[in-house]
């Protein structure tokens, strides 16, 4: 059995959970990180000398970095499924997933930070708009990307997705203006179809404070 470090109502956690979920993989999670602490102890710098979660362990194998146990995972026991097994399609998945920690995931955590993990005299309104901005221009390009296919990955749904549906999830949830994206819109439907995506996601409440924020952490562990 798998095991996961850290908490569920991180955005990084839920894509290793999804990612599980997704593949049948049989796992047990830890409370780590947030207020649930541990993140700095011996044991887990050890692991991981960041001190950040997710971190996982399969056997001899003890990884962090999201996007790349959701790599991981995809090839040891999903390859055809999560990675997909055609050449083109995997440079997408590829592609799409480092895109989304690049361009859209710095904009994203900049709106959540200042929006839900800051105290209201902590908060940058210059910063929230600029990030604004940023994401909504990223996300028309993700959305003019699916007028052309149907998932990240082209025609089949890839750990591609998963990176994407996981904070694009956040997003929708966060108190900004955003686009008109329909496209993206209607990838979101068939997600939320997915029942991997149900329980690893969108089974923990999005907050819009820190009040709810910390709530949540402890009602979800």
């Amino acid at each position: 059995m798998i095991t996961v470090w850290g908490r569920r109502n991180s955005v990084n956690v839920q894509k290793v959970l999804w990612a599980l979920e997704e593949l049948g993989v049989a796992y047990a999670r830890e409370n780590v990180g947030g207020s649930f602490g541990g993140n700095r102890d011996p044991d887990f710098l050890a692991m991981n000398p960041m001190g950040l979660v997710p971190v996982i362990r399969d056997g001899d194998v003890t990884m962090f970095e999201s996007n790349a146990i959701v790599r991981y995972l995809a090839a040891r026991y999903g390859s055809g499924m999560l990675r997909p097994a055609s050449h083109k399609n995997l440079a997408m998945a590829e592609q799409w997933m480092e895109w989304t920690q690049q361009v859209f995931s710095p904009a994203v955590g900049a709106i959540f930070t200042n929006t839900v993990r800051m105290a209201p005299e902590m908060r940058n309104p210059d910063a929230v708009a600029a990030a604004t901005k940023q994401a909504g221009e990223a996300a028309k390009i993700a959305d003019q990307w699916l007028s052309r296919h149907d998932w990240f990955a082209g025609t089949e749904f890839s750990f591609g997705d998963i990176a994407m549906g996981a904070l694009m999830w956040r997003y929708l949830g966060l108190d900004c203006a955003r686009p008109e994206t329909p496209l993206l819109a209607e990838w979101m439907e068939a997600l939320q179809a997915r029942d991997a995506f149900r329980r690893a996601v969108m089974d923990v409440p999005r907050a819009r404070t820190l009040a709810e924020w910390n709530r949540i952490e402890k009602e979800t562990a």
